[in-house]
This record gives structure tokens, sequence and C-alpha cells, in this order.
């Protein structure tokens, strides 16, 4: 048993509601933050740095910047790839509208396609298809959703081909890998991790950015702190007088505290017993439900490494005589926390109304938005906490088989 596993005691059996997320957060944790209060620095400083340099060395090297949401991240990183009015950015509808509202705060238009029905993830046969249709697509912003890298060598040579830089969005996985490959070491452009309270690993809000290009690294630390051309922490504890600054750019206020990095290099030194709890977890309710009529979570290719931040199900509507609203409200009554990854963003009044967008256009997201649950999964989640879930979930779903 690690020392993690001590200090973030599982859920208990007997409590009355199971929810669907829960951090694991233990007293490391609570330490690290005590010692930035008594510090007297609390905003971004040595800690943050600490966090980037060592977030950095995780995933396989390259530059890390630390900031205050992975949205923060997805923004900083498609200005420092040149993004602007008028440009062409093509994405999944199938996530939360953080991946498409950045694009949106440039000027930029996002450009949907539709996904793959067995990952939920991007699908390069119709990124291949939009970018035929043409006009040009200035970059890609593929979502490796729940957890599950994307086709990147498809992506990536499709990209290359047609001029398109890439920015994955990995709010969804560390630590994941592809072909056995870390996330944040493969070769797209830019890398942005999340690290929200829901996440695999997490500092309350906050994120970060990976990239292998130094200028885009330089203008990403710039941009993250209203465009100034010197570190805060140098110049308010430097020994020497070290006030003078220039604002090269209008920036914006993104960076991380030193609070919520003291949170996250603690979680760092756990991934993996995290993810490997998770990975666990999943495991039990693959066995679990197997043979019923719902489609469970799988790994694409033989070599990925899936972080398991959800464990989404798909019901099969047509073996059911319950929809998956009325599902959700069983599995509620229950005293069974859930939630839906994602209402597809073209069903959002301002996307479907901006871009004239219909159901029809993406039919496996449609689809399959009637379908996913998203299950409880969580390290501190208990196998007698977890066995009441699968409970509630056959019994629902045995009671209303056709």
């Amino acid at each position: 048993m690690t020392s993690s596993d001590r200090s973030t005691p599982a859920v208990p059996v007997a409590e009355d509601f199971i929810p669907f997320a829960a951090p694991a957060i233990g007293d490391e944790e609570i330490r690290g933050v005590v010692e930035v209060l008594k510090s007297g620095w609390l905003t971004t400083g040595a800690r943050a740095r600490d966090f980037e340099r060592r977030f950095a060395e995780y995933v396989g090297g390259g530059e890390a910047i630390a900031v205050n949401s992975a949205t923060a991240g997805l923004h900083l990183g498609l200005e420092a790839l040149g993004i602007g009015p008028g440009d062409r950015v093509l994405t999944t509808p199938f996530t939360f509208t953080a991946t498409a509202e950045v694009i949106r705060y440039l000027g930029a238009d996002p450009v949907f396609v539709d996904i793959e029905p067995r990952t939920l993830n991007i699908d390069p046969g119709r990124i291949e298809a939009e970018l035929r249709k043409g006009p040009p697509v200035k970059a890609i912003i593929p979502v490796h959703y729940g957890g599950q890298a994307c086709a990147m060598d498809e992506i990536l040579a499709l990209a290359r081909r047609h001029g398109g830089a890439v920015m994955s969005d990995a709010a969804h996985a560390f630590p994941a890998s592809y072909k056995g490959r870390m996330v944040g070491a493969l070769d797209d452009d830019i890398t942005v991790f999340s690290f929200y309270a829901n996440k695999t690993i997490t500092t309350g809000e906050g994120g970060m950015i990976v990239t292998r290009d130094a200028a885009r690294a330089a203008r990403m630390r710039t941009m993250r702190m209203h465009g100034i051309n010197r570190d805060v922490f140098e110049r308010f504890r430097s020994r020497a007088p070290s006030w003078y600054y220039e604002v090269v750019a209008p920036g914006f206020k993104y960076n991380l505290t030193d609070i919520a990095a003291a949170i996250g290099l603690e979680q760092l030194k756990k991934a993996e017993s995290l993810r490997a709890a998770r990975e666990r977890l999943a495991r039990r309710y693959d066995t679990a439900f197997e043979g019923l009529p719902l489609r469970r979570p799988g790994i694409a290719r033989p070599a990925d490494r899936h972080a398991w931040h959800l464990y989404v199900v798909q019901l099969e509507l047509e073996r059911l005589t319950i929809d998956r609203d009325a599902f959700i409200e069983r599995l509620s009554e229950r005293g069974i926390g859930t939630s839906v990854h994602y209402i597809p963003l073209h069903f959002h009044p301002y996307w479907r109304d901006r871009y004239g967008l219909r159901p029809e256009q993406f039919p496996v997201a449609s689809g399959c938005y009637g379908r996913v649950v998203s299950l409880p999964l969580y390290p501190t989640l208990s196998d007698g906490a977890q066995d009441r879930v699968i409970a509630v979930v056959r019994e629902t779903v045995r009671a209303h088989a056709r």
C-alpha cells in the first residue's frame, strides 16, 4: 500500500449517494499548500516552475507552461499558432464547449466533423473529406475523449499534407499513451492538459501546455501574463532592483498559482497509482457488464494506454424499453451519480444557430449522444461502492430488456 492509498480513504459503501466523480486529495497535498501559504509567496513562482519542469520530464520532454485552466491553454496555443480572424479550425462536436469557444476568441471559425462510433474520437476519414472540400483549414484540434488517444498518425499526416497545425486537447488524457508514446510527447505542435477537479490529476482549477517549439513556448509564457516580457516572480523577489518591464503584446491573465502548483506536484507523484486505480475499476466494470445490452469502452490499439478519465457506456436502446434519460433517472433514484459526456455542440443554441448546424450533419455524434452515460470512476471509489453501482446498472438494464 502506498502513502497515497493511506491518505485517500475509499468512499464508504454505506453512504446514501455515490458521486460521479471525487478528487483523491491526501495529506501530502494539504502539507504542500500549507507550506506555500507560510512561504509568503502565493502566486506564480518557484512551485509553478518546478511543476512545469517535472511535468515536462514526465511526458517525455519539451517545454511545459502552467496555466489556470485548459481553456486558457487552448486559447494561448491557438494564438501562438497564429490563428486569427477568418481562419478555419477543425475539431469535433463531441466535446465540451471550451474546445470550440477558444477558436471564436480569436475571431476564427470552427469546422466540425463527426466522430468514430467506438472510441467517440474524431474520425480521420471525415477529417480528410472535409479537408478535400476546402477552403483551407489552418489547424486541427483532436480531443482524446475519455482518456483514449485519437488516431494521431492519420490526423498528423492529413494536417501536414494540407499545411495545417495540430493542437491536441488532452484534457482527459493524462497519463495516456498512443502506440507506446506518451500523449504530450507525440508529433503534434501543442498539447493541452487539464487539472480540473474531476480530472485524473487535479489542482482544483488549472492546466498545462506542452510544446517542443521554443518560440511558441516563449510566446505563450509572455501572453500568459499580460504580454509582459519579464517573469513576475523575478521582478518581485530579486534582491537587485528589477522593477522595469515592457508590455510587448495585449496578453491575458492565465498564470497558475504556487498554491495550485503545490497540489499538482503531489498529484504528479501519484499519477501512475491513480491511473492504475482507475484502470482496475474500469476492468471490474468490463467484467460485470459483459453480455448486457450496453457497449463498453475499449482500447483502440494494443499498445495504447487509456487514462480512464471516464468510463462511458452506450445503451443499446434497440434492446431496451427505456431511454437514456430515464436510465439516468433510475440510477439517481438509487443513489448513483452519473453524467453525460457530452451534449454535442451542434445541439447548443449558440453553435447551432451561428453555423446553421443540424443533427443529420453529424449522425454518429447525434446518435451516440442519446446513448452515452458516464458512470462513477475515481481512485477513491471502493470496491463495495462500485459493486453497488454495478448491481443497480444490471438490475435496471435487466428490468427493461426487450
